[in-house]
């Protein structure tokens, strides 16, 4: 960690920062006729940004990241995604931003805490097309043709492991689909 990195709170996004890979993905996602399950690698990079103020009344601190996913079976890139977690001390509030190249970003909002039995640190985050306060916002073509409607995602570290559980609810092929992902991950 540089100067800056240790002067600044990033809260329990703290132990993010940096290089993980992983490949014990495994990805359940919808086809017309089913779905297809695809297992995955993939390296997700965490970068600290710093303090941010908002309206001078909030201070949020930013990780950026970014996730690369690949299939097992050919190597191609089949997810690319982008955006920050943030962290606000006096709320003890999560934030998740995602956007993906398929016209759907969102933005996720939770609390974290403490595993008993091991100290690891839990993330939890959520949002919602209703959501007031935690929304998805999607191109006129994916909420015709393929609507998320909810997003939940629990994120675990301990020390050099990091995992994930997250679960994609789409409106897709005339039927409300469950599209999860679920990963391990080692510190590189």
């Amino acid at each position: 960690m540089n100067d800056e990195q240790t002067t600044i709170n990033y809260g329990p996004l703290a132990g993010l920062i940096g290089t993980w890979q992983g490949d014990k993905g495994l990805d359940l996602a919808p086809e017309p006729d089913g779905s297809e399950t695809s297992p995955y690698h993939e390296t997700l990079t965490f970068e600290p940004i710093g303090d941010v103020c908002n309206a001078e009344r909030q201070t949020l601190t930013v990780l950026h990241y970014r996730q690369i996913v690949r299939r097992n079976s050919n190597n191609e890139v089949f997810h690319d995604q982008t955006g920050y977690w943030m962290w606000d001390e006096d709320t003890a509030t999560v934030v998740h931003s995602l956007v993906i190249p398929r016209a759907v970003g969102l933005l996720a909002g939770g609390q974290h805490g403490e595993a008993p039995d091991n100290g690891a640190i839990i993330l939890d985050v959520s949002a919602g097309i209703d959501n007031p306060d935690w929304g998805i916002v999607q191109s006129p073509f994916m909420r015709d043709n393929a609507k998320t409607v909810a997003f939940t995602l629990r994120l675990t570290l301990e020390k050099d492991r990091l995992s994930y559980s997250e679960t994609t609810t789409l409106d897709i092929y005339g039927r409300t689909f469950e599209h999860t992902d679920a990963n391990e991950l080692v510190r590189c």
